[in-house]
């Protein structure tokens, strides 16, 4: 862990975040809905460790993503850089498909919030983004 470059660090601190504020947020809502529409849906527990696993796998695929990167960037031969980008892609999206397959297979996770945190990390950094060019104009 010593050797991830700052840029690494940060960007994944702030996906960290902005995963952990969208599972947050998540939860509220499905506990909004559960007394809203009690009828439509119920609150059940295992919200809770899927949206943490689903949060865990997916900084942990932008860490990975921040560390291909980075070993790329330091790589001389184009030919062994395409590998290693299309090796860690493969391998990232193999991670998210064993998480789907067990958030949904897996009676103790909620397969929606073990699903939903997998995409809160791309909306964290198009929200930020946008805030960043709004702040600069």
């Amino acid at each position: 862990m010593s050797n991830i470059q700052p840029a690494v660090k940060k960007e994944t601190i702030n996906v960290a975040i902005s995963t952990t504020i969208g599972v947050v947020l998540m939860w509220i809502v499905f506990v909004l809905l559960s007394v809203l529409l009690p009828e439509f849906w119920a609150l059940e527990y295992t919200i809770f460790p899927a949206g943490i696993c689903g949060g865990l796998v997916a900084v942990l695929n932008f860490l990975l993503m921040g560390l291909t990167v980075q070993k790329v960037a330091a790589c001389e031969d184009e030919k062994m850089a395409q590998s290693l980008m299309r090796a860690s892609y493969s391998r990232r999206m193999l991670l998210q498909v064993v998480w789907v397959i067990v958030a949904i297979a897996a009676p103790c996770f909620q397969f929606i919030a073990g699903i939903l945190p997998l995409i809160f990390p791309s909306i964290g950094i198009k929200l930020v983004g946008i805030y960043k060019a709004r702040k600069n104009s």
